[in-house]
């Protein structure tokens, strides 16, 4: 298996369409990641569920996912399910969120997710940050949209231990979804680390890599 590194990593952003797809999709990854450089930035930039107790889930939750980092996260609030409608107010957010950074990683929803609002994010991600490194996150649902991934990111045991935790913990208002538990996410977690050897991953879909061998 080859294995590549993202080299220097001192910025990185994080969009999520709700409030807890970050976290679903690349809470073990920004764990391990954090946790590795500390001091590191992260912006973050979720399009619904600001102003209530969503929002506060997301702080908290991010909070605990990024320790030691320079955490900037802005919510907004925009209805669930409507991003179409409303293409103009999302496409807006990211252009100012390109505007305020130059990530060395980006990550984000896959451009192939059934959701909407996901698939959607997803594609205005990958026309503003045109040079950059984005990775697509998963999230399990009941679309059964699941593909084949193109990039891991091995977790070990206790960074998968400590996300379904901390999912668990940090957003109750979900407690209520069938498929919101940990079985479910050490589950799809398990099976991430089989396909790249290793116990624990999380995985990713890549639309544009940028390889430079010479060196």
């Amino acid at each position: 298996m080859i294995r590549l590194g993202a080299g220097r990593l001192e910025r990185i952003v994080a969009v999520g369409a709700h409030c807890d797809d970050i976290a679903i999709g690349a809470g073990g990854t920004l764990l391990t990641m954090c946790l590795a450089r500390p001091g590191v930035r992260v912006d973050a930039l979720v399009l619904s569920g600001g102003g209530g107790e969503r929002e506060e889930e997301e702080r908290a939750a991010l909070a605990a996912f990024c320790p030691g980092a320079d955490l900037r996260l802005t919510v907004l609030k925009l209805p669930d399910g409507r991003l179409p409608a409303r293409w103009e107010e999302a496409k807006t957010a990211v252009e100012e969120l390109r505007a305020r950074t130059e990530p060395d990683l980006v990550l984000a929803p896959r451009t192939d997710d059934a959701h909407q609002d996901h698939r959607g994010l997803a594609k205005l991600m990958s026309t503003a940050f045109r040079d950059h490194l984005v990775l697509g996150y998963e999230i399990v649902k009941w679309d059964g949209d699941l593909g084949r991934p193109a990039a891991y990111q091995p977790l070990s045991p206790e960074a998968a231990e400590e996300k379904a935790r901390l999912l668990q913990e940090h957003y109750p208002s979900q407690h209520h979804r069938p498929w919101y538990d940990r079985e479910a996410f050490l589950g799809l977690a398990r099976i991430r680390g089989i396909e790249c050897h290793t116990r624990y991953a999380e995985a990713f879909a890549v639309t544009k890599l940028t390889l430079d061998l010479g060196e």
